[in-house]
C-alpha cells in the first residue's frame, strides 16, 4: 500500500482495495476485418454464451463482387466444426488441407458466413484459385439480406459435395446440366448427424476422436 508503506497480501485494512481499471475489449482479427458495408449479427444464443453469427449487407452489393482470400490454418484435420458452415479445402504442392479457423484470431470475417441451404437463399459461391479460396456474388445483395454460401460446380467436384447451381439471368451463358443420382445420407455414428457426403462425415468425425 503506497499510503501506508506496507507490503500486504490482499487488500489494505486501512485504506481498502485499490480500484481497478480494465483493458478496453479488442474485437478479434476476424471482426476487424470485416468490410464497412458488411455486420455481424446474433442469430442465435445457445448453450455457454454460444454466438450464432450472420454476415449481412448494409448496402446493396453488386453481382460478380469478390471476396478473399478466405483466411485459415492449413491443417490435415479440422480442429473446429461448425455445420452451419462450409467446409473448405485446398490443394497446396500436392496435397489436400483442410483451412480451419479454430478461433476467431485464426482467421477473416469469412469464416462468419453460413452455407445456403436451397438455391433461393444463395448469394456466394466459393470456388479454388492459385491455392486459395474466394467468394463471389451470384446476383446482386440487397440491404439487411444474410449472405450465405455454397460450393462452385468444379469446387463441389472436389469437396464431394453436391452442386447448387444459381439461375442465370438471361444474358448470361447457362451452367451446363448436371446429372444428379438419389445419395443416402451419412449418419455420424455418435451423434446421429447426417452428412451430404463422406468427406464431411469424415472431418465431422475428427472432432469426436479428438474429443475422446
Amino acid at each position: 500500500c503506497e499510503d501506508c508503506g506496507k507490503s500486504l497480501i490482499g487488500e489494505c485494512k486501512l485504506h481498502g482495495p485499490l480500484i481497478r481499471a480494465k483493458d478496453r475489449v479488442i474485437p478479434s482479427r476476424a471482426r476487424l476485418t470485416l468490410p464497412h458495408y458488411l455486420t455481424l449479427r446474433v442469430l442465435e444464443l445457445r448453450a455457454g454464451n454460444q454466438q450464432i453469427l450472420g454476415v449481412f449487407a448494409k448496402k446493396v452489393i453488386q453481382k460478380r463482387t469478390q471476396f478473399g482470400p478466405y483466411v485459415g490454418q492449413l491443417s490435415t484435420k479440422l480442429t473446429r466444426y461448425d455445420e452451419s458452415r462450409l467446409v473448405l479445402q485446398v490443394l497446396k504442392d500436392g496435397g489436400k488441407y483442410f483451412l480451419d479457423t479454430p478461433n476467431e484470431d485464426c482467421g477473416n470475417w469469412m469464416m462468419f458466413v453460413r452455407l445456403a441451404r436451397n438455391q433461393e437463399e444463395q448469394t456466394l459461391v466459393a470456388y479454388q484459385h492459385c491455392g486459395e479460396v474466394y467468394f463471389t456474388t451470384v446476383k446482386p445483395i440487397e440491404p439487411h439480406t444474410e449472405l450465405k454460401v455454397w460450393y462452385a460446380a468444379d469446387y463441389a467436384k472436389f469437396m464431394e459435395a453436391s452442386a447448387v447451381f444459381i439461375k442465370e439471368e438471361s444474358d448470361a451463358c447457362p451452367l451446363p446440366p448436371v446429372a444428379k443420382e438419389p445419395v443416402e445420407p451419412w449418419i455420424c455414428s455418435s451423434c446421429r448427424s447426417t452428412f451430404a457426403t463422406f468427406a464431411l462425415l469424415e472431418s465431422h468425425q475428427c472432432i469426436h476422436k479428438d474429443r475422446v
